[in-house]
């Protein structure tokens, strides 16, 4: 019997996450989802998986039947490089544009992260990125979460001061612009937000 994963109603990247981690346990599973982004973005993992997908619609629902066999591998996509993956992020929202948007994005991105089974060795905040790890913030959480993985978080000394936030720092470690500088220079990938 295939293991029902109700991601009705959540928002994106929730269903995802939810089907990735189910299909890791089981190998026959359906999707509850109520939305058309929802319900491309679970086939799409699955089709990148080499899953078997059912689709059924039913009213404003869909079931998404997905089934491991011997072609799907559940593969992690893992690019070759030396020295540590350094994640970047020079704003407290992600995008450029619509703050509001901006600020809904890097929330989900954060997350996101925090789910991953390949995660970052370090993360840097500077400029209004710093306001991330202060008391207040949205997504200590989530900071805090990837810190207890192993995840290192550097944050400009310089920009907490700049931003009247230098005894509001909630998550990382307050840094200097050597240390960030020498953390890119060694890292084997950068990725800026």
């Amino acid at each position: 019997m295939a293991r029902i994963i109700d991601a009705r109603g959540l928002a994106c990247p929730q269903p995802v996450i939810l089907t990735k981690k189910a299909l890791a346990e089981y190998s026959d599973i359906v999707v509850l989802v109520d939305d058309t982004v929802a319900l491309e973005n679970v086939k799409r993992l699955a089709a990148s998986e080499r899953c078997t997908v059912e689709e059924d619609r039913d009213g404003r629902e869909f079931r998404i039947r997905i089934t491991r066999g011997d072609t799907c591998t559940l593969a992690e996509s893992v690019v070759p490089h030396e020295g540590p993956v350094v994640v970047v992020i020079g704003s407290d929202t992600m995008g450029r544009g619509e703050d509001v948007l901006g600020t809904v994005l890097m929330k989900s991105f954060l997350h996101t992260l925090t789910e991953a089974s390949k995660k970052p060795e370090v993360m840097i905040f500077f400029n209004a990125g710093v306001k991330l790890t202060t008391q207040g913030s949205e997504v200590l959480e989530d900071l805090d979460a990837l810190s207890n993985t192993g995840v290192r978080i550097l944050v400009c000394g310089t920009c907490l001061n700049y931003f009247g936030l230098k005894d509001k720092i909630a998550s990382g470690a307050v840094s200097n612009m050597y240390d960030i500088v020498q953390t890119m220079l060694t890292a084997g990938r950068i990725i800026q937000i």
